[in-house]
């Protein structure tokens, strides 16, 4: 798909040899996964059958998890308007609109390419950010849209998904029937757990290594598409404050989804959120948007 975001090299090649590293990872669980099973057609079944699931209806199970509904531009006229001047602006086609309402101030891209895309937000950013702000965050979705990453995500994270389902799978095998099994079946199943868990730790660092950087890449993307970073910056200042005032409940709902958000449905200073977060540190996206606004001559350095 053409548009005119700027092509990001350092985004790609970062897709690239991510994406390639996991298939070499992959390849190594289903090759272990047949010998331990020793069923070809089951491995390849379970792992076709769930890519295809997660691919194809990515955007549904997105939508339904946040209890998202597609809106006409006559229920949000201001939602539309933003999003209709921005694809015009980037010469992009415009992606399906959703509501969720849900109080969680945050918004998301999803589907598996431009012609299935989804923007996103909750009434809860809404009602918190301005017109200016909302265009920014917004900007900063589209370009996940047009640079391919949600679909690159998705796909790199389904095996990571299996990897936990099969550790959670062997778990409660070993538990709950462990007396009736022989030894050689209690042997398999251990290590299916141990490369299944070995798969799931590898592609989480990974997967969370370009999600941090696909952020900073979107924050320029948007910030350069609106000209106006400091707007984009005042955004993520208000909103990561904020979700440290949302419910613990709502932010469980929503944790599954991280790597989609804008900024993510944890607290500040919680150890998951500092070590293995899908999205850089704000103090780090707005020193981004700073030298963004230093680029561009904008008044206020880019500081909300």
């Amino acid at each position: 798909m053409r548009s005119r975001f700027e092509p990001d090299r350092q985004l790609t090649m970062r897709m690239v040899v991510t994406m390639f590293l996991l298939g070499l990872v992959y390849v190594v669980f289903v090759g272990a996964l047949i010998v331990l099973l020793k069923s070809v057609v089951l491995v390849i079944v379970i792992a076709g059958g769930l890519l295809v699931a997660q691919y194809w209806y990515s955007d549904r199970i997105a939508l339904y998890a946040m209890r998202g509904r597609f809106v006409t531009a006559e229920e949000e006229p201001q939602l539309h308007g933003i999003i209709d001047r921005l694809c015009a602006t980037a010469d992009m086609p415009k992606p399906r609109v959703a509501v969720s309402e849900m109080d969680l101030p945050n918004a998301f891209a999803t589907g598996r390419n431009a012609d299935h895309a989804v923007i996103c937000v909750t009434t809860g950013l809404q009602r918190r950010l301005t017109t200016e702000e909302l265009e920014g965050v917004l900007a900063h979705e589209l370009s996940h849209v047009a640079h391919r990453d949600v679909a690159v995500i998705t796909i790199a994270s389904f095996l990571g998904v299996i990897a936990g389902l099969v550790v959670r799978f062997a778990f409660y095998s070993q538990l709950f029937g462990g007396r009736s099994r022989d030894q050689n079946t209690v042997v398999v199943l251990a290590a299916v757990m141990a490369v299944s868990a070995l798969v799931y730790a590898i592609s989480f660092l990974l997967i969370r290594a370009l999600s941090r950087y696909r952020e900073l890449a979107a924050d320029r993307a948007g910030a350069m598409l609106t000209a106006k970073p400091a707007a984009l910056a005042s955004a993520l200042t208000k909103v990561s404050g904020d979700i440290a005032r949302i419910p613990t409940q709502d932010l469980r709902t929503s944790q599954a989804f991280n790597a989609f958000f804008f900024t993510p449905a944890l607290g500040p200073g919680t150890v998951v959120a500092n070590l293995f977060s899908t999205h850089p540190s704000l103090e780090r996206r707005l020193e981004a948007l700073a030298e963004i606004s230093a680029e561009l001559g904008e008044p206020g350095g880019g500081t909300p």
